[in-house]
């Protein structure tokens, strides 16, 4: 039988005084940086999506409402009526369209 010898080496780790500095930017600042940046939207678009979010504030106070006058009584037409199932959530379809509208429009 033989038997092999395994050596072991010592690891060195050199360390150096070197100043560590850190790195540089890549990106390169632009010149222009002290003037304002301009915004994405425009006057009009703002317009276009506050009167968005008005329709829909008023398709939810069309769908607002119902409550019975006697507690005995149940009464379809009250519940089930053409401004709470149609005008309603049509008032608010089209006040998404409208702001779907005013976020895609350049001005």
């Amino acid at each position: 039988m033989t038997q092999t010898k395994t050596s072991k080496k010592k690891k060195v780790v050199k360390t150096t005084k070197k100043k560590v500095t850190p790195t540089s930017q890549r990106v390169r600042k632009s010149s222009s940086a002290k003037e304002p940046k301009e915004l994405i939207f425009k006057k009009e678009n703002y317009i276009l999506m506050g009167a968005g979010a008005g329709l829909i504030f008023l398709g939810m106070l069309l769908m607002s409402g119902g409550s019975m006058p006697s507690p005995d009584v149940w009464d379809d037409s009250i519940i089930y009526s053409f401004r709470r199932t149609v005008l309603a959530p049509v008032v608010i379809l089209a006040g998404l369209v409208v702001e779907i509208f005013a976020i895609f429009k350049r001005a």
